[in-house]
């Protein structure tokens, strides 16, 4: 990808030179979970008209193909453990670039408001007096479940949803005590590393060992699965189908739901039989 390689830090916005051009907009702009015809069309629109898009490595090529030949695209990729530009050299391009004028794509996988860093780039934007407007994205959770037929809320299996990030911090600092069980749904995102870990954790907090889990794999994308194991397989299963990020894991009661409708009728009729 075409793009600059070196970018002040929000430290060294203050001492650039005041452009007399209009100051840009930065557009925090929702991908979606990777196809492109989950694109909202406000977001369509901008990526097709940009000058300049900063994305992430999460944004499928079919997306960014949408973009016009003459715009430049700078990725800003992460990876677990590595970024190509820190968070805060990110903050400062969006705001270097808009001060000198430029209206800035901020092109995230998902929406940029959930596990997508949007609000730190939001306030770097408020705080330097730059513009700023967000496009919601269907998020990967909602998107990759409805792929996989997985409704994360159903009446008597779970009426509660809560999306926790894998890898923010060490598990062991994070309290996810109640938000797994009976009637709840958890959506863990990047996981995938620490998959073993996850289960471990939740068994510890007395989640049963039985309690169907789903890891979707690059959902809505051509080459996506949908794996089922219980939470005691879970490790092993991520292990032994080598399962690569992008990925999400889905734990609770709903998971049994994922079966296509045609077989879980043939699934009723043999209970009704055997009753």
């Amino acid at each position: 990808m075409r793009g600059k390689s070196d970018f002040a830090s929000m430290a060294d916005i203050a001492s650039l030179p005041v452009s007399s051009a209009p100051i840009g907009t930065v557009w925090l702009v929702g991908a979606g979970p990777g196809d492109p015809e989950l694109l909202t069309l406000r977001a369509a629109r901008l990526i097709g008209g940009a000058g300049l898009i900063v994305h992430d490595g999460l944004v499928a090529p079919e997306i960014l193909a949408l973009a016009r030949p003459d715009a430049e695209l700078v990725s800003v990729a992460k990876a677990r453990s590595r970024h190509s530009m820190p968070q805060d050299r990110i903050n400062a391009l969006l705001v270097r670039e808009a001060l000198a004028g430029r209206d800035v794509v901020r092109l995230k996988g998902g929406d940029p408001f959930i596990f997508g860093r949007g609000g730190e780039e939001q306030e770097a934007c408020i705080k330097a007096g730059v513009p700023v407007k967000t496009v919601p994205g269907i998020s990967a959770a909602v998107g990759c479940a409805a792929e996989a037929g997985l409704p994360l809320t159903h009446r008597g299996l779970s009426s509660a949803v809560t999306f926790v990030a894998g890898q923010c911090k060490g598990l062991t600092d994070q309290n996810w005590a109640g938000l797994a069980g009976r009637d709840r749904t958890l959506v863990i995102y990047m996981g995938v590393a620490t998959a073993g870990d996850i289960a471990d954790k939740l068994i510890a907090d007395g989640i049963t060992p039985d309690m169907p889990v789903a890891v979707l794999e690059k959902g809505t994308r051509p080459d996506s699965r949908t794996l089922i194991a219980n939470l005691a397989g879970l490790g092993r299963m991520v292990e032994e189908q080598k399962v690569e990020s992008p990925a999400l894991i889905v734990v609770g009661d709903v998971v049994r739901q994922i079966a296509p409708v045609e077989l879980r009728a043939a699934f009723a009729r043999k209970l009704e039989n055997a009753a």
